[in-house]
Formats: structure tokens, C-alpha cells, sequence
């Protein structure tokens, strides 16, 4: 996989995903820039919940599973030294539909622990929580 990424003046640089869709990114008028597209780091954050999502979403249909909805609330924990990098990301996993607490439980455990190519990629801890039509799960994953 390869991407190419283009200064756009300023703090603000865009291009191409591999896959064709545009990507800006910038800067907050507090460091210079004049917040023409999220932070790469939002992006980090966005990335991580749209691959486990993605594969909480696949096994659960494998199970012959489909949420009626699922949400999903991210928060990230940065160091307060440069590079200032993630080192603890939590995600909530919320969801509605008839679905058996065992399996979305072992679906979350499946993406975190093995398949989540992303959040692997990353040098932070990953916890997940979740709940399911509002009810909080009885695991800490």
C-alpha cells in the first residue's frame, strides 16, 4: 500500500487514499494552522474505531449476527512529552439489536486481540467496554 501526501501551504497537506478518497489534514489556529481538515492524530483515532468496527461488524455476521445499531466512543490518553504520543486508547462499544452478550463480547476480543491491524500497529494500550441496548456488558476487555 502506498499513498502520496502534498504540502498545501500553511500547516494543511491532502492527497489521495489508495483507495481514492480524499484526505485533508491540518492544523489548529493555535499552532499556525487555520483548521482546514482534522488532525492526523483525530484521524489515529477515527482509524482505530473503523478497523475494529469492521471486524466486530464481519464476525458478528459470521455468527449470523446483525446490530439494529452500534456506536462507537473513543477516547485517547496522549504523553504529555514529545512526540506526545498515544498511550492509552478505551473504546465503547454500544449496540442495539437482539445479540447474545457472550458473542459481541468474544467479537470485541477477537478485533482487539488478533485482527485489528491498526490498533496493532500502535505503541498504546487498548481497553474496550461495552454495552447493548443501553445495558452495560459484565466484562472489561
Amino acid at each position: 500500500m502506498k499513498t502520496t501526501i502534498t504540502w498545501d501551504g500553511n500547516l494543511a497537506f491532502g492527497g489521495l487514499s489508495p483507495s481514492g478518497h480524499e484526505i485533508k489534514m491540518d492544523a489548529g489556529q493555535e499552532t499556525g494552522g487555520v483548521n482546514s481538515g482534522p488532525r492526523p492524530t483525530e484521524l489515529l483515532l477515527h482509524a482505530v474505531a473503523g478497523c475494529t468496527g469492521i471486524d466486530i461488524v464481519l464476525i458478528l455476521k459470521k455468527m449470523r449476527l446483525e446490530p439494529v445499531n452500534f456506536q462507537m466512543d473513543v477516547a485517547g490518553t496522549r504523553a504529555e512529552e514529545h512526540p506526545k504520543r498515544f498511550t492509552d486508547l478505551h473504546i465503547h462499544y454500544a449496540f442495539e439489536g437482539e445479540l447474545p452478550e457472550e458473542k459481541v463480547a468474544h467479537a470485541i476480543q477477537l478485533s482487539k486481540d488478533k485482527y485489528c491491524s491498526v490498533s496493532h500497529s500502535l505503541n498504546a494500550n487498548l481497553s474496550a467496554s461495552y454495552s447493548i441496548n443501553g445495558k452495560q456488558g459484565s466484562e472489561e476487555l
